[in-house]
């Protein structure tokens, strides 16, 4: 699968302050790479008609075991909102269960940065990570 580019599900006002989120998965097997990817278009496509979603994008390392998200929010009350509805909720945690690490990083930017890059995202993530 390719990555997933971009898409902007709502765009937010110009001048607006939008609450981003960038995350690194990384499956123990390939097997486990194998059923992330096949839920991926799926949680995408949740984001895409979730209330408060600004941008969505997916970069996809199948045979290195590892996936990066982006995203970006109204606020992180929309974000958590997302996170708790199905069927993001069910996966993630049936994906604990053959995910090696997981990281996740937050901050705030302007409406006119969007769309983010990678190497913000790969940058904030590697100063900041969280492991499960």
């Amino acid at each position: 699968m390719p990555d997933i580019p971009w898409s902007t599900p709502t765009a937010p006002t110009p001048d607006a302050e939008v609450y981003v989120m960038a995350s690194r998965f990384e499956t123990e097997t390939l097997a486990g790479a194998v059923r992330f990817l096949l839920k991926a278009p799926g949680i995408i496509g949740q984001i895409r008609k979730a209330p408060g979603a600004h941008g969505v994008a997916l970069r996809a390392r199948v045979f290195s075991r590892t996936f990066l998200t982006l995203s970006a929010w109204e606020d992180r009350d929309a974000l958590y909102r997302f996170a708790r509805s199905e069927p993001h909720r069910s996966s993630s945690r049936a994906a604990s269960a053959y995910m090696r690490e997981s990281a996740f990083t937050f901050w705030t930017a302007r409406a006119g940065e969007l769309p983010l890059g990678w190497a913000e995202a790969e940058r904030r993530l590697a100063e900041q990570k969280t492991e499960y």
